[in-house]
């Protein structure tokens, strides 16, 4: 990619301390590096963040990825941002590759929260005016936030790898619950499969656990790729990756964009009987138990483009040609 810093100045990227492998990774793609910055929590835990170069007339892209503790890296990030207003950056772009409390985005019952709202709504007032992410959990958060919304697709990253391994001749896009349908149907899209959804209810009877009641589709001999937004305590694609090996599956993948791999997730993806877990890092791998068949794709050249076009006025929605 075109060294941008050897064109103008005023493009700046910043790191948090959540993952600045991932930050590193971008500003590599781009030619430029991460502007030093002094950032320490103090001994009641407040957090304290100061930029070691002028950032005056900049456009700043404030790089932050949301693993746990997930409130205390919101904070960073906001700080970051307001520090950047303060010191006059041009034009500021919080980067969350990993949208915090985006599950939050919506009231189930009454007296619930919107919270992927009110996170919107602290980056608007801490002085941002951009926001990028990828594979926001559901769309409807570009509303949220009074200014442009950048959001990036992870799936054409995740295509581009299952066509370079897997035949698609015997392969089936498997929605692993009815909330992933809609992506589903893109990987079918994509990759000229044919879709099954699996159809599951609670089980009313024993907290917490989920029956898997039927597979819609044909999966019996097939290469099945499981596909969701993101993987946190592993429960659903598990559970689905059992269904369809129950049903005749001949081998059964999963592709997800975010890897939260919370609690008792790895255990879950190795009792699986998944053939490859595929993912991508917009979060730092973290788990006591290694993966099995981990595959972690790197969505650094992704960011970096999108970055490149902000920053150039150009079309981000020209990176996804062909995706709906």
């Amino acid at each position: 990619m075109t060294d941008l810093t050897a064109n103008n100045k005023h493009l700046m990227l910043f790191s948090g301390r959540a993952y600045p492998e991932l930050a590193q990774e971008v500003a590599d793609v781009l030619g430029t590096n991460l502007v030093p910055t002094r950032a320490l929590a103090y001994a009641n835990s407040e957090i304290y963040v100061r930029f070691e170069e002028s950032v005056r007339g900049s456009d700043a892209f404030v790089i932050q990825s949301h693993a746990a503790p997930v409130n205390e890296w919101i904070m960073e990030q906001l700080i970051m941002v307001d520090a950047l207003k303060r010191a006059s950056a041009k034009r500021i772009t919080v980067v969350a590759p990993f949208y915090p409390y985006a599950r939050q985005d919506k009231k189930h019952l009454g007296r619930e929260p919107i919270s992927a709202r009110l996170v919107a709504d602290l980056y608007k007032a801490a002085g941002a005016h951009r926001i990028m992410s990828v594979d926001l959990h559901a769309s409807q958060i570009q509303g949220f936030f009074d200014g442009p919304v950048d959001h990036l697709w992870g799936l054409p990253v995740l295509a581009e790898y299952v066509k370079a391994k897997y035949s698609t001749e015997d392969m089936c896009i498997v929605s692993p619950d009815a909330g992933r349908v809609r992506l589903a149907d893109m990987w079918s899209d994509k990759l000229g499969c044919p879709l099954a959804i699996i159809h599951k209810r609670r089980d009313h009877e024993k907290a917490n656990t989920v029956a898997v009641h039927e597979v819609v589709g044909d999966v019996a001999g097939k290469v099945c790729l499981l596909v969701d937004d993101m993987i946190d305590t592993a429960g659903t694609i598990s559970q689905a990756a059992l269904a369809l090996r129950e049903r005749g599956a001949e081998k059964v993948i999963s592709a997800a964009t975010h890897a939260v791999f919370s609690g008792p997730a790895a255990q879950r993806l190795n009792d699986s009987g998944m053939s490859e877990i595929i993912v991508t890092n917009t979060l730092p791998i973290v788990t006591t138990t290694p993966v099995s068949n981990l595959t972690v794709l790197s969505i650094a050249p992704l960011i970096a483009k999108a970055i490149n076009a902000v920053f150039t006025d150009g079309s981000v929605t020209s990176l996804f040609e062909g995706q709906t």
